[in-house]
């Protein structure tokens, strides 16, 4: 899957990158809560799943790769002069995502890797969207680093996916859970937040 961009069935609305740039600092604040919880899910994955030696390495690696993200994105809070959400809010959009995966121990494995390829293929794309727009030049420059990260996970996850099942099954379970995953958006309220 290298160089490939898995491509989502929806598109983020000028409504809602409207709404991020009209109260950054929260979405700031909401991005360090992404940032912690992406290298949480990567780290939960290893702990879930020690036998799978394949793709242990991949994952440490965007474990750390996630947490460098919310080490650099708290230092823009601090210059803002902004401290960390005291309590992370639920994520409703993985919340309901994951409500889609199948129930079988393979399936559901195969599934928390194609959702984690999507849940980072979204975050490519709405963090492209924030350095296409906000003026701060330092800001734009930034979240074009993150983006071009975030897309790289995305394949990540696919790539992981293949060690263990066939590339037809994967790619078709994609297109199925990114169907799903544009109806959960396109219902989700819209605010100055990630998801």
């Amino acid at each position: 899957m290298e160089n490939q961009i898995l491509e989502l069935k929806a598109t983020s609305s000028q409504a809602w990158i409207d709404c991020v740039l009209s109260d950054f600092d929260h979405f700031l604040k909401d991005h360090a809560d992404a940032e912690r919880k992406a290298s949480g899910m990567a780290m939960s994955l290893v702990a879930k799943y020690p036998n799978r030696t394949e793709i242990i390495p991949d994952l440490i690696h965007t474990g750390i790769e996630e947490l460098e993200h919310f080490r650099l994105v708290y230092k823009i809070m601090q210059k803002r002069g902004l401290q960390l959400n005291h309590k992370m809010e639920e994520d409703i959009y993985v919340k309901q995502l994951m409500q889609t995966m199948h129930s079988g121990i393979n399936e559901r494995f195969r599934d928390r890797l194609i959702i984690a390829s999507i849940v980072e293929n979204r975050g490519f794309e709405r963090f492209k969207m924030v350095s296409e727009h906000i003026e701060d030049q330092d800001l734009a420059k930034f979240y074009y680093m993150i983006y071009e990260s975030e897309a790289k996970h995305g394949n990540i996850f696919v790539d992981m996916a293949l060690n263990y099942f066939p590339e037809k099954e994967v790619l078709n379970r994609w297109e199925e859970l990114s169907e799903k995953e544009a109806v959960i958006l396109n219902a989700l309220r819209i605010r100055p937040t990630l998801h």
